[in-house]
């Protein structure tokens, strides 16, 4: 079995915990380059990596002006950034491996499945949902035919409040503009989701949403653009981001500037950080303007209809699917309220099927599992003989994308969107 060598653009949060697997998979993966700006995550990959002669690069320019230096590239940098590294990535010969979304607009997105069948090159996305036990166990009960005909789904997500203030208000997704719409950058992985249970296509799209609570309207009055001890609501705001110090601080990981232990750092060097890091402001008062709620209606060419729900105001992931035979409902309320991950329940009998998948192979951690998941595929995804056939490759991926971006089109304009 020959190893797949592995170069990286962009070695922050995303980055490091994909090279981290790979690193462990010495049978499979070997480590070649990183480019990354920041000199002590790169350092951090050159150690992980085992290899001494790792080369690293302080951005994607320098790394793609080298000869060839490996068999795939992963590109983990800031969404906006996904397109440029791809294309020349492909046209320098690598196979990708993209964190999603692909690509912050749809042109970008077709141009680089283009540009991948051009060159003969193959893209994974990172939909890593698909490589989870319990998405797994649920389209293998869809494919088994034991619900019967599929006629509709319900999924929602729920952001979690504070992963809302912290990626999509205070972060680096909360200006459309300078990323892509909530729905793309979030929750491609539920669209996809839902296009992979239902294989089938989406013919029409309608959405609504709105930035309805993270705003001006709702500044508590005389709070300072910062927190700080002086806002007069410093002691009951869940928002507040001092809470990087205690409650919250497994969020600074993300964005710590070394790769320090957050554990260790002092509350001392956190609280001189918030002064002028973008996380130390009041999230009523930020520069954001994408929704914190959106619902996405679909209609597929095999009449299934689709619903998904977004929101900023519940924690973990839900689903229903509803056929001819059979209902299953599934995700964080199934599981807190019957212990089991999946309930499966017979029209004809009310036999209820009850089921679990192994915490410690998935659970609900780290996209479920389907980080790992990802990794420990990638070897064989890359060796399939048809491109297409690969679970998550951008020929199967740009679907979900179409319909996220439609989806935004739609709540924008107030259309049904025909596809």
């Amino acid at each position: 079995m020959k190893k797949i060598s592995i170069a990286c653009i962009g070695c922050g949060s995303r980055g490091r915990t994909y090279l981290s697997l790979a690193a462990k998979m010495t049978d499979h993966y070997e480590i070649i380059a990183g480019a990354e700006p920041v000199e002590a995550r790169l350092e951090h990959v050159r150690k992980i990596s085992n290899n001494p002669n790792f080369q690293g690069f302080r951005n994607d320019q320098e790394i793609l002006a080298q000869p060839k230096l490996a068999d795939l590239m992963i590109v983990s940098t800031q969404d906006s950034m996904h397109a440029s590294s791809c294309l020349a990535a492909l046209k320098k010969g690598y196979d990708i491996l993209v964190e999603k979304p692909i690509a912050t607009n749809l042109e970008d997105v077709l141009a680089i499945e283009q540009c991948a069948k051009e060159n003969g090159r193959r893209v994974l996305v990172c939909h890593v949902l698909r490589y989870t036990p319990f998405y797994k166990k649920v389209k293998e009960i869809v494919d088994s035919g034991a619900l019967g005909d599929i006629v509709s789904i319900h999924m929602s997500e729920g952001v979690n409040a504070f992963h809302q203030t912290h990626s999509y208000v205070r972060g680096h997704w909360g200006v459309k503009e300078k990323s892509s719409p909530m729905l793309i950058a979030k929750s491609c992985h539920d669209l996809d989701i839902i296009v992979w249970l239902l294989d089938s296509q989406c013919t029409k799209v309608s959405s609504f949403g709105d930035l309805s609570y993270f705003n001006e309207e709702h500044k508590p009055a005389d709070a300072p653009p910062r927190c700080s001890d002086e806002c007069p609501v410093a002691d009951t705001c869940q928002y507040n981001a001092n809470l990087y110090k205690t409650t919250q601080r497994t969020w600074l990981r993300h964005v710590w500037p070394t790769t320090e232990d957050v554990k260790t750092i002092s509350d001392e060097r956190i609280s001189d950080w918030l002064k002028t890091s973008p996380w130390g402001r009041c999230v009523y008062q930020c520069d954001n303007n994408v929704v914190d709620h959106q619902v996405v209606n679909m209609l597929f060419a095999n009449k299934v209809t689709a619903s998904f729900t977004m929101t900023a105001f519940d924690d973990g992931r839900n689903m229903e699917i509803y056929g001819t035979k059979a209902v299953l409902r599934g995700g964080e309320v199934c599981l807190e309220q019957t212990a089991s991950d999946i309930i499966v329940t017979e029209h004809h009998t009310g036999k209820k099927t009850k089921m679990t998948v192994d915490p410690l192979e998935g659970g609900y951690e780290g996209h479920g599992g389907g980080d790992a998941g990802i990794i420990q595929e990638l070897h064989k995804e890359m060796s399939k003989e048809d491109a297409q056939d690969m679970k998550s490759s951008i020929q199967v991926s740009v679907r979900s994308h179409v319909i996220g971006f439609a989806a935004e089109k739609s709540r924008v304009l107030g259309e049904t969107i025909n596809l």
